[in-house]
């Protein structure tokens, strides 16, 4: 319960509708809206993502620096991505309804959606769920400093960055020419790498030799 509540209170709060907090909406079919303690104020330390994504909709690399993340899959299908920075590894987990998949607290990861009309529920346990988005990191670390640590050409990091003028939260963006349709959004290299899941003897996924949850290769023309 949360002590700093006054339930007596004719201002209390109990029942909210997610519809009315869009967080961002890139079109129709890709959007997240957020509940928190700031809509709900008998919330206590627990706040949720609803998001709906259609088919190679990403939901853009970061990471929570308050809470744990867990994603239930609600319909469709996703497969989360995280880097477990205790073995140096970037792990792939697919979800499809009525399973989940858990981020630690501080983990880089991403969520790529593999099917249409796919519906999750991200749940935190923190009253407000904080994050720091690859697109911040990229569009707001000054491309010198990128270039020298990574001994890097200056100007073709401000070329490639240059389009990022804001958060993306949703990729790829909507005004993105240059992914065809049929290899969306992957723009990191993951042939070598193979998906990861606990075993569940009633359900079975489709690997493919690119990327985990869809039905084509993304390296192959």
């Amino acid at each position: 319960m949360n002590s700093y509540v006054d339930y007596t209170s004719p201002s209390v709060q109990f029942t909210y509708d997610l519809s009315d907090n869009i967080l961002f909406q890139k079109d129709a079919q890709n959007s997240i809206s957020e509940l928190s303690i700031q809509q709900l104020n008998t919330l206590a330390n627990v706040s949720l993502l609803e998001i709906r994504l259609s088919t190679a909709n990403v939901i853009e690399p970061h990471y929570h620096q308050n809470a744990t993340e867990l994603v239930y899959c609600v319909t469709g299908a996703v497969t989360v991505s995280l880097i477990n920075p205790f073995t140096s590894e970037l792990r792939h987990f697919p979800i499809t309804p009525g399973q989940v998949a858990n981020v630690p607290q501080g983990w880089w990861h991403y969520i790529v959606a593999t099917v249409d009309n796919t519906h999750l529920l991200t749940i935190f346990n923190a009253p407000i769920p904080e994050f720091i988005l690859g697109s911040d990191v990229l569009r707001l670390t000054p491309s010198n400093i990128l270039a020298h640590t990574y001994c890097l050409n200056e100007n073709k990091i401000q070329d490639a960055l240059s389009p990022i003028k804001k958060p993306v939260l949703i990729g790829p963006p909507k005004d993105c020419k240059q992914q065809p349709l049929q290899k969306p959004g992957i723009h990191v290299r993951l042939a070598d790498t193979v998906a990861h899941h606990q075993p569940t003897p009633e359900r079975s996924y489709v690997y493919t030799s690119g990327y985990p949850g869809f039905s084509f290769n993304p390296y192959q023309n």
